[in-house]
């Protein structure tokens, strides 16, 4: 399937039914006075996170949702019938965003939340409702309200914890193969990820995180080279990032620092709040080199970097030093309060 985390669509809540002006008619009852019923309310339209749903792809396609307008007062007292609510199923993560303001009319969080976002009309007013012992022919009604009518901005923001950073072929796909269950695709040049892709790591019975992969970053991304940035909202929620680098570029040419520094460039330029975000230091394929060389290339990496945070050297594609790498995850997960994880999840949007 295709991964869409974008879309824009209209949504066009019902109109509020019309209240109706009418007078009692019948046989031996000359003074039956004002029976004019209220208008049913206008249908609204509502969000409603589903975690069985993976993309926006729907909405790709299905650009307008209207719901149905509120059946018209009747004489007779009879109120018109108000129309059903429409729901709209769309993944956990989903943020959506009124196009002509800028604001953010619901972040779905989590499975079943349910927004509204799009309210129908009220209806109008009967006759019946303005009778008075000054007034007992009353001809006024009024009509119903019109619904709202909104473009909304979709943008899918995945829910993981931890979040992948690197230049194409650093290995996190591969990486993430190792750890969990997802299997993305792996190949011999770059940007064979695509789309981001999501893996539930177990750390032992009862403990778990997610991660998350997504299309590797290049110098220049801010710019359009590569696959852009387009895909850095997925790292927005996620309360750690793995910064993976490939201690053994294919290019002899490249330099692992200058394309570390790259990264990080461009993590800055998209969003601070992201950049500020903690960082570990992830040195990938190091069994391609013996102890001794690995050890020294590390620390020249770490010195000219002038890196302060955790280090970890591992061979994704061996499991060497990933399952070290998966029990700190865990533990610094656990050990972060709430209000943190509150806090990440409230900067998101």
């Amino acid at each position: 399937m295709k991964f869409i985390d974008e879309s824009t669509i209209e949504v066009h809540a019902g109109k509020g039914g019309d209240g109706v002006a009418s007078f009692r008619r019948e046989k031996f009852m000359p003074f039956g006075g004002p029976d004019g019923g209220d208008g049913g309310k206008g249908g609204s339209i509502y969000a409603i996170a589903d975690c069985n749903i993976n993309t926006l792809i729907d909405y790709r396609y299905a650009r307008i949702h209207r719901a149905k307008n509120g059946e018209k007062g009747r004489g007779a007292d009879c109120y018109g019938r108000g129309a059903d609510d429409i729901g709209l199923r769309m993944p956990v993560g989903t943020v959506i965003t009124d196009t002509e303001s800028g604001a953010v009319l619901a972040d779905l969080t989590h499975h079943q939340q349910r927004t509204l976002i799009a309210k129908g009309g009220k209806g109008g007013i009967g006759n019946l409702h303005f009778k008075s012992s000054t007034n007992r022919t009353p001809r006024q009604f009024t009509r119903g309200d019109p619904g709202e009518t909104l473009t909304l901005k979709l943008e899918l923001k995945v829910l993981a914890d931890v979040g992948l950073l690197g230049m194409p072929n650093a290995g996190k796909s591969t990486l993430i193969r190792a750890v969990s269950a997802a299997k993305p695709k792996v190949a011999d040049y770059p940007f064979t990820t695509l789309h981001p892709n999501l893996g539930v790591v177990r750390a032992n019975m009862n403990r778990s995180f997610v991660i998350a992969d997504i299309p590797g970053l290049i110098e220049g991304a801010a710019e359009g080279a590569g696959l852009g940035h387009q895909f850095l909202r997925h790292l927005a929620r996620t309360r750690l990032l793995l910064h993976l680098i490939d201690i053994v570029p294919p290019d002899e040419s490249a330099d692992p620092v200058t394309d570390a520094r790259a990264i990080v460039k461009e993590l800055r330029k998209y969003d601070e709040a992201l950049y500020r975000k903690p960082r570990w230091l992830i040195l990938n394929k190091a069994d391609l080199l013996d102890d001794a060389e690995r050890d020294k290339l590390t620390k020249s990496i770490v010195r000219r970097l002038r890196w302060k945070g955790e280090v970890f050297v591992i061979s994704a594609i061996s499991g060497a030093g990933c399952n070290e790498l998966v029990q700190a995850i865990m533990n610094y997960l656990d050990s972060l309060p709430r209000e943190v994880v509150a806090e990440a999840m409230a900067t998101a949007v």
